[in-house]
């Protein structure tokens, strides 16, 4: 039981870090791409470990930290998916402009006729 608290303690110090870290990046990187890939990640490592740590330190809340928890791995990476794409869609471009867009269809025909 003792074992429990301490590495449920650990958890939630460990993703209270993350997310620290994840609102860093938030902060510095340049575009809105890079912003949301930054938070995503960072912030779902940080809030998975937290409601998992919250779950060991309480174990009568276990189950419904599981539930949380199973709901955060499934729709954050799709929200920021799908504002990701809007973005894109809607013609807002990247700050620093990569050398392979493989979105852009437009690219991807020039590309074809090269081949040919």
């Amino acid at each position: 039981m003792i074992l429990l608290t301490i590495i449920g303690y650990i958890l939630i110090i460990l993703g209270s870090i993350f997310l620290l870290l994840g609102a860093l990046g938030i902060v510095r990187m340049p575009d809105l791409y890079n912003r949301i890939q930054a938070g995503t990640k960072a912030t779902t490592l940080g809030a998975l470990s937290s409601i998992i740590g919250v779950g060991l330190v309480n174990p009568d809340w276990f189950l419904k930290t599981l539930i949380i928890a199973i709901f955060i791995v499934l729709t954050n990476p799709i929200g920021s998916h799908s504002i990701a794409r809007s973005s894109y869609k809607s013609g807002l471009k990247p700050k620093l402009q990569s050398n392979i867009d493989e979105y852009n269809t437009e690219n991807i025909q020039t590309e074809r006729s090269d081949l040919r």
